[in-house]
């Protein structure tokens, strides 16, 4: 039990802006590092361990995969919990980043972790959003949202300047992960600093073995299987073909973009082989992009709406994945990572916006819906450029596919717009 001077040493803390920086630190460390510290270091991956791009191509899916089953655990997450399940995953988060430093692990391990890291990432960027986001005033919603979300573009910042530091020092990804973990740290002590407001026994209490057990005698697993059926079908009732639209332009938006959000990095060492750091600098273009993205799309969809502004992004994504292919050499692979960055944190933004707005009493499940799609495109996205990647380790087809996937759900973005403007006509 918590004593009053345990209190004093970790306060609660209340402050708007302090908490979105946490979420910030929360989603870079969880993001930036459990998923995409991956892309960064993965052409010193493949070095050392002598690995193929088809076996590189899987530890990012099973990753992706991992992502979804993240999300799918996170819709099931009651609201009471959230600040002791983001706890967890985000310790499990930290641990599967600090794990890939042990030396010589088979590549059965390596896709165990990786996979766990998956599902740690999926439930904390979830659950942490949630956290965060709900502490803000109507008022400061939208700004100290936006900085919450950069710390996505933040994360991948850092994994670039992390892996360039220590190469340069002439380690390897072992110890970059190391570090990375280590950097992590200070997260659990700011995490518990939000926690809920309730006095600090009652918390303890509530994660106790023996509340857990009265828990389950009040809320069986069948039980909380029938509450989500009856909400899933509440949530999509009358919106139905909508709700299957944007879900279905959200899976190829992940499909689009995960082929350079991957392998970035190699492309730029088989092209620029004279810039040896090239697909750092490249991945960190991603990272400062993707951090100024939010408040600059945030300004256009007051202008112009979220709908017209996803539009244009998945557009210009599309016309991102292209520019490699029309360019060989450095221009089109530093393009692809500007307008990489520009791009997908806002589309990302708008398509969660849009989908909680369909039916806002069913916010969450709505968005852990999306998230799902998004994720089963990233799950496929790597495996389909692999293999069209073929002996040669070409990836032109695979961002020619990932350009077309692009836009096809620009096409039914479109759709979803005219049956919206339909629906609310008719109100």
């Amino acid at each position: 039990m918590m004593t009053a001077s345990n209190s004093r040493i970790f306060p609660i803390i209340t402050n708007e802006i302090t908490i979105a920086w946490i979420g910030l630190y929360c989603l870079a460390v969880v993001m930036g590092y459990g998923r995409f510290l991956f892309t960064a270091t993965l052409p010193d991956i493949m070095v050392q361990l002598s690995l193929s791009t088809a076996i590189a191509g899987w530890m990012a899916s099973i990753n992706y995969i991992g992502y979804f089953i993240g999300a799918l655990i996170a819709m099931f997450v009651p609201q009471r919990l959230t600040w002791q399940m983001l706890m967890l995953w985000t310790v499990l988060s930290v641990i599967t980043t600090m794990l890939l430093v042990v030396p010589k692990m088979s590549l059965n391990l390596w896709y165990v972790i990786r996979l766990l890291a998956g599902v740690a990432s999926g439930v904390a960027m979830i659950l942490s959003s949630s956290l965060v986001i709900q502490s803000f005033s109507d008022e400061r919603r939208s700004v100290l949202s936006a900085l919450h979300y950069a710390g996505i573009g933040v994360g991948i910042g850092l994994s670039a300047l992390l892996t360039w530091t220590l190469l340069l020092l002439e380690y390897h990804f072992d110890v970059i992960w190391l570090m990375a973990g280590v950097s992590s740290l200070p997260l659990l002590w700011l995490l518990y600093g939000i926690r809920p407001r309730d006095n600090d026994a009652a918390i303890f209490s509530e994660i106790g073995v023996a509340d857990a057990t009265s828990d389950a005698t009040h809320r069986s697993v069948h039980q909380t299987y029938i509450n989500f059926k009856r909400s899933l079908y509440e949530a999509v009732t009358g919106h139905t073909k909508a709700i299957m639209l944007l879900s279905a332009s959200y899976v190829l938006a992940g499909f689009g973009y995960i082929t350079s959000a991957t392998f970035l990095p190699v492309m730029a060492a088989q092209r620029l082989t004279t810039q040896s750091y090239a697909g750092l600098l490249i991945w960190l273009l991603v990272g400062i992009f993707a951090m100024l993205s939010n408040p600059l799309w945030g300004a256009l969809a007051k202008r112009i709406g979220e709908t017209k502004t996803l539009m244009g992004l998945t557009l210009l994504q599309a016309l991102g994945m292209l520019l490699p292919l029309w360019f060989e050499g450095a221009f089109g692979l530093y393009a692809n990572a500007i307008i990489l960055g520009l791009t997908f944190v806002g589309m990302v933004s708008m398509t969660l916006n849009i989908i909680k707005n369909i039916n806002p009493a069913y916010s969450n499940l709505l968005i852990g819906l999306a998230t799902l799609a998004y994720a089963l495109g990233q799950f496929i996205g790597p495996l389909v450029t692999v293999a069209l990647a073929g002996q040669s380790d070409n990836f032109n087809a695979g961002l020619l596919v990932a350009a077309i996937g692009l836009l096809i759900g620009l096409a039914l973005i479109v759709v979803f717009y005219r049956l919206r403007n339909n629906q609310l006509s008719q109100v």
